[in-house]
């Protein structure tokens, strides 16, 4: 995969790049590693038989790629109570994906839905101040046509953050759009 574009929120590429420049080369050499395959068989009957690019198998790589880098899994849980209200609803969590000192990664290759959720994490482990830092990791548009339904794309993300201002989120964020080494890639079937 190849980077794109990049975004930085509230300076977020910056402290990446001097305050934790270790972790900056490390994303880049992950995204390096990953290789996208068009494995995923198109349903449409209007394209049937054309190969898309795989989700599950890029997050699979990229887990892979993170992990033997040292990144784990950051996970709080806790109990959803409400004022006034007797529910108490336990096991509730929120979880990020790659965490590696107070440097958040999130690979996002849902729907645009979950992108911005990731946002909210990031903005919810750095008022815990269990994060300095949230990078977001999303498909580019010309990406995301050539992968399943439901996925969406950064530069969506990037729009809505620039209209937001600096209100949401207000933690440093660095988004990185990617796309495929060779757009013109053969398919495989």
């Amino acid at each position: 995969m190849r980077v794109v574009y990049e975004h930085s929120h509230l300076g977020g590429s910056e402290i990446l790049q001097v305050r934790y420049p270790e972790h900056n080369r490390e994303i880049y050499e992950v995204i390096a590693t990953v290789t996208a395959r068009r494995s995923k068989p198109r349903r449409e009957k209007t394209m049937e038989g054309q190969a898309l690019y795989s989700p599950r198998d890029l997050n699979r790589q990229f887990l892979e790629a993170f992990r033997s880098r040292g990144y784990a899994q950051l996970r709080d849980s806790y109990t959803i109570t409400v004022p006034n209200s007797e529910v108490s609803i336990p096991g509730a969590f929120k979880q990020i994906d790659f965490v590696k000192g107070k440097v958040l990664v999130e690979v996002q290759f849902g729907k645009y839905a979950f992108m911005f959720y990731d946002m909210a994490k990031f903005q919810y482990f750095f008022n815990e101040n269990k994060a300095d830092i949230g990078v977001e990791i999303v498909p580019c548009h010309a990406l995301h046509s050539r992968m399943s339904t439901g996925v969406s794309y950064g530069e969506q993300l990037v729009y809505d953050i620039e209209r937001l201002k600096r209100h949401f989120p207000s933690v440093p964020v660095k988004v990185i759009l990617i796309d495929v080494d060779d757009p013109e890639q053969p398919e495989t079937r």
